[in-house]
């Protein structure tokens, strides 16, 4: 198998790995609290990662990537899942998945911002409608949805995009799943404080799909599904296996209706689909730019390599 193929298999795992997010994370949130649940899955997910950076012995991050690994922390470790999780107490995971297909405009919108791109004028005309139609869909559906839900996601998705640009930016020195493990220990002495401090007194009722919910978002959705994804981005290309995340929400719509029984209409799939081609268009005309200032080789690190060189 080349080396472009195994990228696209890998980032496929990981697109499908996060789309399963919002399912477990309805799913826990169900019965844990969103505080709790946040949390403790970093708490896990950064234990995990302790365990693999000393057992492949990774270089530690400079004292000039502590910034950019918190702001990593916050966006993708801490924000992120907290403001998901609080959103799925007041919507369905199939109502908030439509939110998701903005995920990889915001991600270009920081790139902008963080990485000093300039996309042509029809990038912001595609990047404006696709935003109107997730505001539309969000105010036609009346009673049934929740403005503070809505409102949580849209501000997931500012801190996420934001986590995940600059983790691209950085995993060109640093190394791809790197990143995240280093977000996660940093965030750990604040984390595991805050999951004794929330821990509720007894875990008397609660059930099976709640306990594998909070085990999928702490050890898939937090660590494993980077692993994947960073690999493929590394293998195959930023640019062309970026492109798989604009399925995500079709398999976490496939996801909510299969696993959740939640009712998936129509034009949750229209808006979902229409966003979907605004961000296709929309990332085609920043492709250029996006090009020239990426040209640069990056750096690939792998856990053998590392441990060659030691710490």
């Amino acid at each position: 198998m080349d080396r472009v193929t195994s990228g696209w298999i890998n980032g496929l795992i990981g697109v499908v790995i996060f789309s399963a997010s919002l399912p477990a994370t309805r799913v826990a949130v169900m019965q844990f609290d969103p505080v709790f649940l946040t949390v403790a899955r970093a708490t896990i997910a950064g234990g995990l990662a302790v365990f693999l950076l000393f057992v492949f012995r990774q270089k530690r991050p400079g004292r000039s990537d502590l910034v950019s690994l918190v702001i990593v922390a916050l966006g993708v470790s801490v924000g992120f899942p907290l403001l998901t999780a609080l959103a799925l107490q007041h919507i369905t995971s199939a109502h908030s998945i439509v939110f998701i297909g903005l995920l990889p405009l915001s991600t270009a919108i920081f790139g902008v911002v963080r990485g000093g791109e300039r996309p042509r004028p029809a990038f912001w005309i595609f990047s404006t409608l696709g935003s109107a139609l997730v505001a539309g869909f969000a105010l036609t559906q009346g009673a049934s949805a929740s403005p503070t839900g809505d409102a949580l996601m849209l501000a997931a998705i500012v801190v996420c995009g934001l986590g995940y640009a600059e983790g691209a930016r950085l995993s060109r020195t640093l190394g791809g799943w790197q990143v995240i493990s280093w977000a996660l220990v940093l965030s750990l002495p604040v984390m595991i404080p805050l999951t004794v401090l929330t821990m509720p007194q007894t875990f008397t009722g609660v059930t099976l799909p709640a306990w594998l919910g909070l085990a999928y978002v702490s050890l898939f959705s937090m660590l494993i599904g980077f692993v994947f994804w960073y690999r493929g981005l590394a293998q195959g290309g930023i640019a062309a296996v970026g492109q798989l995340q604009l399925l995500q929400p079709f398999f976490g719509l496939a996801l909510a209706a299969a696993l959740l029984h939640e009712t998936v209409t129509w034009t949750m799939v229209a808006v979902t689909v229409a966003v979907i081609v605004c961000v296709v268009v929309a990332r085609r005309f920043a492709r250029q730019e996006r090009a020239r200032l990426t040209a640069q080789p990056e750096t690939s690190y792998t856990p053998s390599a590392d441990a060659s060189r030691g710490r």
